[in-house]
């Protein structure tokens, strides 16, 4: 098999178990945040949610990493699948007896599932050329469309299931989540051979290669190169922007008891945005570089902030349309950012600044996930939009400094 074609049967098992995952994790996303609510009695708690389950992605992308290195790609991401569907058990468990931490610990082991998810994105340009490494990685976060708009319009029977059941309906999705990540697991257990991380790290007499800088050490490197460091921030902060307005925006929605459909709709419009039009954003950083896509991305977030933060909750369509230009500006900063990462780092580091890269973006959408809660709380929605605004303005200010 030559490498070309080994490389196309990558994408294409890469894209089937992407949308599998997407159909697990982005389900959960208005469910987790709804039913810390519910179980809480706080809003300001809601985002609790969204957050455990991002900084579950962050800290499980350093050992995904570390399993790379050691077995490949298809050990790291069965991993990660399988941590998901414990944890999807553990949220149905939690929310059913309406205990908080059980709840959360599910949520921050469905995050693992997500790590997964980011990491295939990297995955997909391990056999790459220079010409077609944004392709590529732009095709697989292409993948996941189908199943993350599919995910949150699952919510209205994911929940007729579980009340089928005498459980709580918001536990639903937990179910699909469940379902959908074993699915992935097997897809990529039958399908994903040979590896393609091993193929590409064999030495000229056939050896893998077996040097690996470790996670501290990349992040110094990054810090040494002003674009690496750039590339990482951009990826941090539209995540970041990102997590912050779109895990609080079903709670905004519910102040006027909008129904779980419409809810799920507005997501679905939201993931599109994110996924739909990803290959378009990989031609076009191709084209026009990866910084200006960036600064576009920046553009379209500050527009997205705008329109969703003088929206008043029961507008469901221009808070459709405000999601929707979020997940596109979070894909512009996401696909050219990571792939300017991997430009601008040395090839010994790549693995590691990908796993360093991971961290630093889900921990960013952690951060922004638990404030988002308090800001809700404290002020309003519309406040935790201006501060979004403020921090992704600040991003694009960078950007006019990158040469």
């Amino acid at each position: 098999m030559t490498q070309e074609v080994l490389q196309q049967k990558t994408i294409r098992t890469f894209s089937a178990a992407q949308i599998l995952n997407g159909v697990g994790t982005s389900g959960t996303v208005a469910a987790g945040s709804l039913l810390v609510t519910s179980i809480s009695k706080s809003e300001s708690l809601a985002g609790l949610a969204q957050t455990t389950t991002v900084l579950g992605a962050a800290m499980m992308a350093l050992p995904l990493a570390k399993l790379t290195q050691m077995g490949g790609r298809r050990l790291s991401l069965m991993s990660g699948f399988i941590v998901g569907v414990v944890g999807a058990i553990l949220a149905i468990l939690g929310g059913t007896h309406k205990i908080l931490f059980l709840m959360l610990a599910g949520a921050f082991m469905v995050g693992a599932a997500s790590a997964s998810g980011y990491q295939a994105r990297f995955a997909a340009i391990d056999l790459a050329t220079n010409e077609s490494r944004s392709k590529n990685l732009s095709f697989v976060v292409w993948g996941s469309t189908v199943g993350a708009v599919a995910g949150p319009n699952l919510m209205q029977p994911a929940g007729d299931f579980a009340h089928f059941l005498h459980l709580p309906r918001l536990v639903g999705p937990y179910f699909i989540a469940a379902t959908s990540l074993t699915l992935a697991t097997i897809v990529i257990f039958f399908f994903l051979k040979p590896d393609p991380y091993l193929i590409a790290n064999l030495s000229s007499d056939g050896v893998t290669q077996k040097k690996h800088e470790t996670t501290k050490a990349a992040l110094k490197h990054i810090r040494k190169i002003p674009h690496a460091l750039f590339a990482v921030s951009a990826i941090g902060v539209g995540h970041l922007a990102m997590v912050s307005i779109m895990v609080m925006t079903p709670v905004h929605m519910s102040h006027v008891d909008v129904a779980l459909s419409v809810i799920g709709l507005v997501i679905s419009v939201h993931v599109l945005g994110m996924y739909a039009f990803s290959p378009i954003v990989g031609a076009l950083s191709d084209k026009l570089g990866r910084v200006r896509v960036i600064q576009i991305g920046v553009v379209i977030l500050l527009a997205a902030a705008t329109v969703a933060g003088f929206t008043p909750a029961m507008d469901s369509v221009p808070l459709g349309l405000a999601l929707f230009l979020l997940g596109l500006g979070w894909s512009c900063t996401m696909i050219a950012g990571s792939t300017f990462l991997s430009e601008s780092v040395s090839v010994e580091m790549k693995p590691s600044s990908q796993g360093a890269s991971d961290l630093v973006m889900n921990l960013m959408g952690a951060v922004g996930g638990a404030a988002s809660g308090l800001i809700i709380g404290a002020f309003s929605y519309g406040w935790l939009c201006i501060f979004v605004g403020i921090l992704v303005f600040a991003l694009g200010a960078w950007s006019l400094k990158i040469k």
